[in-house]
């Protein structure tokens, strides 16, 4: 079967990428992906263990692997349930390592629910370090408290609060931003049917003034020569270029070129206003790769 794509959304991709081969891709199933968690055990007892699943090596992140074999059910595996792996999408591994976390530093992951990235973070800094997880929804913080514990994650403090209310200064911040989803649309599976059948331009507006909100708080409490990963699971350039391009009008924000060779391709044309220092960000399309689609911004502060 094939997806249903609204015109208003046909017409506008067309102009942002290859529409032929982001169709093609979107139609496909998004392959399996997981991370080998370090704090439990070693890459390569988990690779010996799990050799029936055929893993390949994710580029950007090297305890990260696509699943090659036809396994349906990650979640299942003994090696899920007591935290010696997370089923992550290869995508989102990306926000944690271009954050680059530090033991000696104190960071926010200010969405964090389900806890994927900062389960990522605590694993990158050996559970050194302080990490502040946030979420604002009382049931996604029962996922997120699961998966820390799970992860066997201890330096981590849990928090419910809209992240707006929070005043307390950090070396870094994790701002992986509630968004329209648009780059997660692979497959046909009832999730992506409703993120194409509920994609309308006012809603995509409407998001991105949230999203406005949250990157000007979060960089207001990030502390002189802090960085700050803006990231979303949108391919819309009003949540992704737009955002960034706000910020740098708005406060002294700078941008910075993450150090990843990842090939890219930044929306400037889509709006004369947008700076031509938008290139140092990330738009990973799902064709490229074969992931879902994803935005990342690597942000200092003077």
């Amino acid at each position: 079967m094939k997806l249903e794509l609204k015109p208003e959304f046909i017409e506008k991709y067309k102009t942002l990428t290859d529409f032929k081969e982001f169709e093609t891709i979107i139609n496909t199933p998004l392959r399996k992906c997981i991370r080998i968690n370090t704090l439990k055990k070693s890459v390569e007892e988990i690779k010996k263990q799990l050799e029936y699943l055929n893993l390949k090596s994710i580029p950007w992140f090297k305890e990260g692997f696509f699943v090659e074999s036809e396994e349906k059910t990650l979640g299942n595996l003994y090696e899920h349930k007591v935290g010696y792996i997370f089923v992550q999408e290869a995508a989102s591994m990306i926000p944690p390592v271009i954050l680059d976390p530090k033991k000696e530093d104190t960071i926010l992951d200010a969405c964090a629910a389900p806890g994927s990235k900062s389960t990522q973070i605590a694993q990158m800094i050996n559970n050194q370090g302080i990490i502040i997880a946030n979420d604002k929804t009382t049931s996604r913080i029962k996922a997120l408290s699961a998966n820390m514990q799970r992860m066997g994650v201890t330096n981590t403090i849990i928090t419910i609060s809209d992240v707006r209310k929070i005043s307390h200064p950090f070396t870094k911040i994790l701002l992986d931003a509630p968004c329209s989803s648009t780059g997660t649309i692979r497959g046909f599976n009832q999730k992506t049917i409703k993120t194409v059948k509920t994609y309308k331009p006012n809603l995509i507006k409407s998001i991105a003034g949230i999203q406005k909100n949250l990157i000007k708080h979060a960089y207001g409490i990030l502390e002189p020569k802090g960085t700050l990963v803006y990231s979303t699971c949108s391919l819309e350039p009003e949540e992704d270029e737009g955002i960034i391009q706000h910020l740098l009008e708005s406060t002294s924000a700078k941008l910075e070129r993450p150090d990843l060779k990842i090939k890219s391709q930044i929306n400037l044309e889509y709006d004369k206003e947008y700076s031509s220092e938008l290139k140092k960000c990330i738009k990973l399309w799902p064709q490229v790769y074969d992931t879902q689609g994803f935005f990342i911004a690597k942000i200092r502060k003077p």
